[in-house]
């Protein structure tokens, strides 16, 4: 076997890894399991960016995504949550939009495999990151400062959330529980 295909062969491996760490995610009903496949799959969309060479890629996934991202998460789940061990189950509602969006963005990925036409080069050159950086605050600026607005939102819409049921936000400057006080 030649190198080809043997980074072939170590695309699709690792393309199956993540296929199925998603998957796991998606189906498994304890929030710390579906944390540690969330890991899975973002650990192997870095392997794969290393394997396409796109190695600035790579490193930003783990930073950014597994080390940053998920370690929140983690954290997130096991500081707010009463029972970790709780099982999540999706009403028969949800499951059935779930698996109709699941199959539309299938369908629209396969066939935007059998139909794109790929460059089989690179007709750039490599990209260094003082380029990459130029790039994203110049020509992708604005989506850029979009992305910073929903990871915003996500973030207050989490804190809301944890919040618990029956309690109602206080308000700033308005009078104290008195609970405990007695």
């Amino acid at each position: 076997m030649d190198s080809a295909s043997w980074e072939a062969l170590a695309f699709y491996a690792v393309a199956i890894l993540v296929a199925g760490s998603a998957l796991g995610c998606v189906l498994a009903t304890n929030i710390v399991r579906m944390a540690m496949c969330l890991l899975g799959t973002l650990g192997g969309v870095a392997l794969l960016y290393f394997l396409l060479t796109a190695t600035f890629l790579g490193v930003i996934q783990l930073i950014v995504y597994a080390g940053g991202t998920l370690i929140l998460i983690v954290f997130g789940i096991m500081l707010t949550s009463r029972s970790v061990g709780e099982r999540l189950r999706p009403r028969p509602g949800e499951a059935l939009a779930a698996t109709v969006i699941f199959l539309a963005l299938l369908v629209g990925l396969v066939a935007l495999l059998h139909t794109g036409t790929w460059a089989s080069g690179n007709n750039e050159g490599t990209l260094s990151v003082a380029r990459i950086g130029q790039e994203l605050l110049t020509t992708w600026l604005v989506p850029f400062e979009l992305a910073s607005v929903l990871l915003l939102a996500v973030m207050i819409g989490a804190a809301y959330l944890v919040q618990p049921l029956g309690r109602a936000p206080r308000e700033p400057g308005g009078p104290r529980s008195t609970e405990g006080d007695s």
